[in-house]
């Protein structure tokens, strides 16, 4: 097999696709916490955190948890939140409004308020952040030519 191929595994009664890296396709019906921390390279306890907060709600089995394609979708959507700079607060009042039966009308227009919000913050750090390396590489050149005038005259 070629490193694209994928491998079928079993997993209870349903066929589970694993992708070269180890991820697991979608279209599995239920998840361990072990598969979505693998697929998602998160810690069993950041797993259990997100469930803390109302973020996840996984089926239990005895002292296991059993997470569906819903919980796996939410997952997803945190993480994406998290790495744009979302507070979880912010991300659990989008993934709320999924549960309105409105169409998701009522969800779409606050998660595209929200992002847009974002973007304009991520705007402002980007400046930010653009600003502040403009003058420390002026700094830095500064603290070069100090450094060359000083071992000028000490020679």
């Amino acid at each position: 097999m070629g490193t694209n191929a994928r491998t079928a595994e079993k997993s209870g009664s349903d066929d589970v696709e694993r992708l070269p890296g180890g991820s697991v396709e979608a279209r599995q019906a239920w998840f361990t916490i072990g598969d979505l921390a693998r697929e998602f390279d998160v810690t069993l306890r950041t797993l259990r955190f997100y469930e803390d907060k109302g973020l996840l709600n996984p089926r239990r089995e005895g002292l296991n948890r059993i997470y569906n394609r819903r919980d796996r979708a939410r997952l997803k959507l945190v993480l994406m939140g998290k790495r744009v700079g979302f507070s979880l607060t912010e991300i659990k009042e989008v993934l709320d409004l999924y549960d309105l039966k409105d169409n998701q009308l009522t969800q779409l227009r606050v998660a595209l308020k929200k992002f847009n919000e974002q973007i304009g913050v991520l705007e402002a750090q980007k400046r930010d952040c653009e600003l502040a390396l403009d003058e420390l590489k002026t700094t830095v050149g500064q603290v070069a030519d100090m450094i060359k005038t000083r071992e000028k005259t000490r020679n």
